[in-house]
């Protein structure tokens, strides 16, 4: 009795194990896809255009000439194509479309570059702070001048790749950037025919590339093409393109591919030497500049991770940015949305239009004058130190850095370089002084006066830090001044050193819509702040006073002044506003949402500092009113509800805003927070991931006269959500380790001559904790770690990144219980169908005769082909999946392999289910017999019924526990069949993506399949069939006194798969399956080659 509860428990254990992982999976898995499935709002603006596309001729020997070249021209009237083509005579720039993507996607960014040229630059900011490069990067701002107005317009080029699939296979790539490259040269000899040309002094030596998602990647394969012109492409603009993977590795050949274009990317930016180490030539790349887009947290087809140029390019010649922190832009958006936001292209068109040198019409030679133009064009001017008082001393060394530059004497009041004469106002004209007495300052209005703020005497008791915002327009509307003594006159200020103008130091952020005055010279809503001014004790070393001065209101006639005029600033300690959520709070809050009260006269700024990272666990901060002082306001209204006292205190107090900075994407601004979803496009946790991207700052800034109750809650749904996105790549991978641990757990059982488990139970003995969890689950995370000590890879951050790839795999061991219960139920299903209708007929049989029948399926059976295929079903299935995989596609030939397993597993569970029945049969017979003669009677006509129900190979006996013995060998079988057919789906799924474009492609154009693809398929193939049967399972290999075992291969398949998919590879799983087969398949001709026989008894002859 304690046995057999042992046996129960252990049951029920095991049962509790695999109902955890696959509730997590589902409690996971469908938020996720609800919250990805959910529309966005991304507050793009449409753009409108009046598109017209000519064609350009394409040679019948261009060997893909079944994609088209087209220029785009914009405007509503009808044009003769031949002679527009001979007056070309812009900057030409070509458009390369992603995946699936259409010719006719450049309209949005053609039609605003020529209104852009037709009306001329934008109105730059009078106080454009300079922005913050990378170590290594020495670019002179003072010397890099935008154009006043431009003297070319762009000359807009498009491929016309058929809309096939780039993105989900190598060889389309490959033929895409090929065709790019007859392009380029295509457009750059139609300018040598343009008389507009000749006219003007000469064709454009180079194309600037333009390309949208996979677009970049082949514009990038093409500038490495061996058959490329030098120097044909100097720029490359690229939209939400992935450039250091493909968004999901599923095919072998994508990868390569992928690995081979980045590898010629690092090498053309090396310089070239000799053997012996000598200078030979400058790098092959050294006059391309690249910058990457990134479209933020919305674009859920490409992660800003994959977008990043690190360790392809440097930063001397190309960086990476996001939507989100752009100039003009400041949002995020979908990843066909940014090919339209009207925010962004009209940016990207009047930069590109910054590119062109005034003088000779065309793209700026110099590598470091280009990529200063898109650094001040794009960069929103905010650097990371912004965020953290601790870095301040950094900001201090880039100020020095730029005193440098300008050759002057060092300090702050040489490092800031004042307002423009076009901005500037007379301060003499001011009404008088005012003196502040408190550390915080308010500025409500154009009021045309000048405030003092005594720094030794406001900045004590450490508030050492002063931070100001505003929605008034720097230099026109408010400027600010540092003082060593108290001055009389503002003209003083250009004569005396010992006062600086530092208005420049403030940083433009978006603000939301300005309030609407109700009517003139009523009190509307506080204005949202437009722009941060922020003073560190390094930058006020050595000065007495800070001056704020605001700029008197204009007076237009029949018009009131404006009432939206705001201005706060404030001494204040950064400790006192320094707020840290640990990890264990961001989780807890999924379930309980953090308070956080802050009172009156708090600090302007806070610092929230989020351990796990926002791009993980998304924050959903929601910040409610409950005082301003209106009690003792002017306001009439004293025992209002909330409701009453948050409208009132929306006139006192400016709204919210949270500025967001990750170490990936960037900068992420969120105006006008009352109630928002705080999310950055981080990829944490990753094997490749730095401990920077664990955290996430946020800087908060809040009006400091109002009190506020804010909640801090982390959103189950936008976290799944974030997680199926970051790791799906990873998860899959993680099922391809899992497969390999079941198959490990079985040929084990076969090896030590016990009875081979169902897939679901090896794969419940691989969750067992502590021992089998530990080897197969944290395990291989030791062995990642270990490696990158090994190299030169830094560490990732070991928590999180432990935590992170054990839900993974918890998460793809609920995926594969899901897959094995659903394929093991139609199994059972079919079999139970097969059982009965095989009864039916067996009974039928006996009572109706159909000699019709009979002598047709005798006939069927005996022709040469079935006959052939009956007696080889192995040689025929290999011969028709190798045949596929070779000619047409792999997807069609891992398709057979796995079409070839169901007929075994569903003959062996239905023998099963038949051996059952009958055992069952017997056995009630035996317990209903009187006596023993009269038994063995009625059991022996019973028997002999029985076995013409249901005939087996095995010899007739009449012991049930033979027939058990035959049922379980059964069993078995379907067990071992299961496990390859569940291991060869998931191989199949992988080419899926692979054989929708080829599918496109059916018709327009077929290659044979890449070389790599068929090579691993072939070897996918030997591993199902050499390993087809238990007994062909086992082979071993001497190593000492140790054997090699199929159980170790599979485990070591199981490790490898592990780390391919830590490393977001999971395409390579490919090699582990492949090798095993092909060493399967070598261990089989050396055996029969030997005249052994190729499969091993086990000690009990009944379970063959």
């Amino acid at each position: 009795m304690g046995l057999r509860d042992s046996v129960d428990m252990k049951t029920l254990r095991a049962k509790f194990r695999v109902a955890i992982v696959v509730i997590v999976s589902i409690w996971i898995g469908i938020p996720g896809v609800y919250h990805l499935l959910k529309p966005v709002e991304n507050g793009c603006v449409m753009t409108y255009m009046y598109p017209t596309y000519i064609p350009l001729p394409t040679p019948k020997n261009v060997s893909t000439s079944k994609y088209g070249l087209f220029l785009y021209h914009e405007g509503w009237r009808k044009i003769d194509y031949k002679d527009h083509l001979k007056n070309i005579n812009g900057v030409p720039v070509l458009f390369i479309p992603g995946n699936g993507g259409s010719y006719k996607q450049v309209r949005s960014l053609g039609a605003e570059s020529d209104r852009a040229y037709r009306g001329g630059p934008l109105e730059l900011d009078s106080n454009p702070d300079y922005p913050i490069f990378e170590e290594g990067v020495d670019i002179d701002f003072i010397n890099i001048l935008l154009p006043s107005q431009y003297t070319s317009m762009l000359d807009w080029y498009t491929v016309d790749l058929e809309g096939e699939h780039s993105a989900m296979d190598g060889r389309i790539l490959q033929e895409h950037a090929e065709y790019v490259v007859y392009a380029i040269h295509t457009i750059l000899n139609l300018y040598k025919e343009s008389h507009a040309v000749q006219a003007k002094g000469g064709p454009p030596k180079s194309v600037i590339l333009v390309g949208h998602s996979m677009g970049g990647f082949v514009a990038r394969a093409a500038v490495v093409h061996p058959h490329l012109r030098k120097f044909s492409v100097e720029t490359i603009l690229t939209l939400s393109t992935p450039h250091q993977s493909p968004p999901v590795a599923l095919q072998p050949s994508l990868g390569h591919y992928y690995a081979q274009v980045n590898q010629e990317w690092r090498k053309g930016y090396e310089v070239q030497t000799s053997r012996t180490g000598r200078y030979m030539s400058d790098p092959l790349l050294s006059h391309v500049v690249i910058i990457s887009v990134s479209g933020g947290y919305n674009d859920y087809q490409v992660r800003s991770k994959l977008e990043s140029l690190d360790g392809i390019v440097p930063h001397t010649h190309g960086f990476f940015i996001s939507s989100t922190g752009m100039r003009n832009v400041w949002l995020s958006m979908e990843h066909q949305v940014i090919l339209w936001c009207n925010q962004l292209v009209v940016q990207m068109s009047h930069t590109l239009l910054s590119l062109i040198d005034t003088k000779t019409g065309q793209p700026l030679n110099d590598v470091q004058q280009r990529l200063g133009i898109f650094k001040k064009m794009l960069d929103s001017g905010i650097p990371k130190n912004f965020f953290a008082s601790t870095q301040l001393q950094q900001a201090h060394k880039s100020d020095h850095i730029h005193d440098k530059k300008k050759k002057v004497n060092p300090g702050l009041s040489s490092g800031v370089s004042g307002c423009p004469s076009s901005s500037q106002w007379s301060e003499d004209g001011l009404e008088r002084d005012l003196y502040i007495q408190t550390s915080t300052v308010t500025v409500l209005a154009m009021d045309g006066r000048r405030r003092w703020l005594d720094i030794q005497k406001l900045g004590k008791d450490g508030k050492n830090h002063f931070v100001f915002v505003t929605n008034l327009s720097p230099c026109s509307g408010v400027r600010l001044h540092l003082w060593r003594e108290k001055e009389t006159s503002a003209s003083e200020v250009s004569m005396n050193k010992r006062v600086v103008e530092v208005t420049a130091k403030m940083v433009h952020v978006p603000s939301g819509p300005a309030p609407r005055q109700i009517e003139p010279g009523s009190q509307t809503e506080q204005a949202p702040p437009s722009a941060i001014f922020w003073l560190g004790p390094q930058d006020m070393h050595g000065f007495r006073f800070l001056t704020v001065s605001v700029a008197p209101s204009p007076t237009v006639s029949g018009r009131p002044p404006p009432a939206a005029s705001m201005g706060v600033g404030q001494f204040f300690n950064p400790k006192n506003g320094e707020k840290i959520f640990s990890s264990y709070q961001l989780i807890s809050s999924l379930y309980t949402e953090q308070d956080m009260t802050l009172k009156e006269d708090h600090p302007l700024a806070l610092s929230l500092t989020f351990s796990a990272s926002l791009g993980l666990l998304p924050v959903s901060l929601s910040i409610t009113t409950t005082g301003c002082g209106i009690k003792k306001s002017e306001f009439p209204i004293e025992e209002s509800g909330d409701e009453e006292t948050s409208r009132l205190c929306k006139r006192r107090c400016f709204p919210p805003v949270a500025l967001a900075w990750d170490a990936i994407s960037g900068l992420h601004v969120f105006p006008n927070l009352y109630s928002e979803t705080i999310v950055v496009d981080s990829s944490p946790a990753l094997w490749s991931s730095s401990q920077d991207y664990d955290k996430t700052n946020v800087l908060l800034l809040i009006d400091p006269h109002c009190s506020y109750t804010s909640t801090i809650g982390v959103s189950v749904t936008a976290s799944a959500g974030r997680f199926l996105l970051l790791y799906f790549s990873q998860i899959s991978g993680l099922c391809f380790a899992v497969a390999f641990f079941a198959l490990m757990r079985q040929a084990y059982a076969w090896e030590l001559d016990q009875p081979i488990p169902s897939l679901l139970s090896a794969v419940e003995s691989n969750l067992r904790i502590p021992r089998a969890f530990f080897f197969l689950a944290i395990l291989p995370i030791c062995f990642a770690v270990l490696l990158s000590c090994l190299s030169s890879k830094a560490l990732p951050p070991i928590l999180s990144f432990t935590v992170v790839a054990i839900l993974c795999h918890v998460f793809a061991n609920g995926a594969i219980v899901l897959l094995i219960l659903l394929s093991q139920m139609l199994f059972y299903v079919a079999g139970i169908l097969h059982v009965a209708v095989k009864k039916w007929l067996q009974v039928c049989e006996r009572n109706f005769s159909f000699p019709f029948l009979q002598r047709f399926s005798s006939s069927f059976a005996s022709t040469r082909v079935v006959r052939i295929v009956m007696a080889n079903p192995l040689l025929i299935t290999s011969l028709l999946a190798i045949t596929l995989v070779c000619l047409v596609h792999p997807a069609l030939g891992l398709l057979v392999l796995f079409l070839s397993h169901i007929p075994g597993c569903h003959g062996a569970l239905s023998s099963f289910l038949m051996a059952s029945f009958r055992s069952h049969v017997q056995t009630k017979e035996f317990n209903e017999s009187g006596s023993a003669g009269e038994g063995t009677d009625i059991h022996k006509s019973s028997y002999d019924n029985n076995s013409k129900l249901f005939p087996t190979n095995e010899t007739h006996s009449v012991s049930p526990k033979y027939t058990r013995s035959y049922g379980d060998a059964q069993l078995e079988i379907f067990h071992h069949r299961h496990g390859l057919l569940v291991l060869h789906l998931l191989a199949a799924l992988m080419f899926v993506p692979s054989l929708v474009a080829w599918l496109q492609r059916i018709g327009i154009g077929q290659n044979l399949p890449w070389f790599w693809d068929s090579v691993l398929s072939i070897g996918v193939v030997l591993h199902g069939l050499c390993n087809s049967k238990p007994e062909f399972s086992f082979y071993l290999f001497p190593v000492g006194s140790w054997e090699i075992r199929l159980s170790f291969a599979y485990l070591v398949a199981g490790y490898f798969s592990y780390l391919s998919a830590l490393a977001l590879a999971p395409y390579r799983v490919f090699y582990a399956m492949a090798a095993i087969g092909v060493v399967s398949f070598a261990f089989r001709v050396i055996l029969r080659k030997n005249g052994e026989a190729y499969h091993r008894n086990r000690k009990h002859s009944h379970r063959h």
